[in-house]
């Protein structure tokens, strides 16, 4: 059965992360297999720079434009993916029409802000609460993030959308692409004040220490850390051989849900170290892939012992085909008496 599909999001190109790739990669599966999805994201509307981030783009005055898109489309399933202004607009156009809808849980936000612009982490649990309260399911990419949430008061019912990787793009190459002193330590992702990055360039360890990637800090880290590389924004070819010629790959954020970078880098033949919080404890279940540990140097140390072939085997288990059929599996119908004909 071929379902009309609505999918809205705050993340979506040209932002490159995690987010991004998850619905981008589910989205295609799902159309790979037939259902019309319709994507409703920020290009489409006339938009803000994000204050802090001005590379992120924040649609504004977007509720009218976004029920005549959802009026002409008569969605059969609705998916809120985000809790910023398209998300918030989505969400009081459904409970307007009495559209039953699934959101997801992607990002710490309250922390986020937390660490932006310093608003309380209660004030944004709280708001949280209200943005996924109507939702009939909420879906998070691991149990330790579900826990967290309803250790934090949200009384939805949770269901588990998990993360692939394109293991067919990110698989373990020659090193030879860069000639730098081993061993080479290496990070991958958005340079945002969030993603601790500074835990892992203060660090006093051998070798190279890499950065691959753009954002908001890049200047000040590298006037802080000359020492260290830093490769800026790669995509493509040249991002897979990035991640394939480090030795250890470091995720030294404290904020993220999931990660799914880690995946490409194990996917890719790289051990993993990281400090033992919600997303690494979720993606590292084995010894054999990556450490984890509170002191981040001694995590790299002993991840430079691990065996690349463990850690391709163990991304293996995770695809793409498998996080769509998650996904489609947790929507409902949009108008209750779909739920009685199918």
């Amino acid at each position: 059965m071929t379902l009309r599909i609505a999918f809205i999001t705050d993340a979506w190109h040209p932002q490159i992360n995690g987010v991004v790739t998850t619905i981008q990669n589910t989205c295609s599966t799902l159309e790979q297999l037939g259902h019309r999805i319709t994507i409703i994201s920020p290009d489409q509307f006339t938009t803000i720079p994000c204050p802090s981030y001005p590379s992120i783009r924040l649609a504004v005055a977007c509720y009218g434009k976004l029920s005549q898109q959802l009026d002409e489309l008569k969605p059969q399933r609705i998916h809120i993916a985000t809790e910023g202004p398209l998300g918030i607009a989505a969400r009081r156009y459904c409970i307007k029409h009495n559209l039953s809808f699934t959101t997801s849980f992607h990002t710490l936000f309250a922390e986020y802000i937390n660490l932006r612009f310093k608003v309380p982490i209660s004030m944004g649990y709280a708001f949280l609460r209200w943005f996924h309260a109507p939702a009939k399911k909420v879906m998070v990419a691991t149990p330790s993030v579900e826990a967290d949430l309803k250790a934090r008061g949200f009384k939805n019912h949770f269901v588990r959308w998990s993360r692939g990787v394109n293991s067919d793009f990110y698989y373990p190459r020659d090193d030879d692409f860069l000639s730098l002193p081993r061993p080479i330590s290496m990070f991958v992702g958005r340079v945002a004040v969030e993603k601790n990055i500074s835990a892992f360039l203060s660090l006093d360890f051998p070798g190279t220490k890499i950065v691959v990637g753009d954002g908001p800090q890049l200047k000040e880290l590298k006037d802080k850390f000359p020492d260290a590389v830093f490769a800026g924004f790669q995509s493509g070819e040249p991002l897979a051989r990035y991640m394939a010629s480090a030795d250890v790959f470091v995720f030294p954020s404290l904020t993220d849900t999931f990660g799914i970078v880690m995946l490409d880098a194990l996917a890719s033949g790289v051990p993993v170290a990281a400090f033992p919080v919600t997303g690494p404890l979720d993606v590292i279940t084995s010894d054999k892939v990556g450490k984890l540990d509170e002191d981040l140097k001694k995590a790299m140390t002993e991840a430079l012992k691990l065996d690349p072939n463990d850690c391709r085997r163990f991304a293996l288990n995770y695809s793409w085909v498998n996080c769509a059929e998650q996904f489609f599996n947790h929507l409902v119908p949009s108008q209750p008496h779909e739920a009685h004909i199918q």
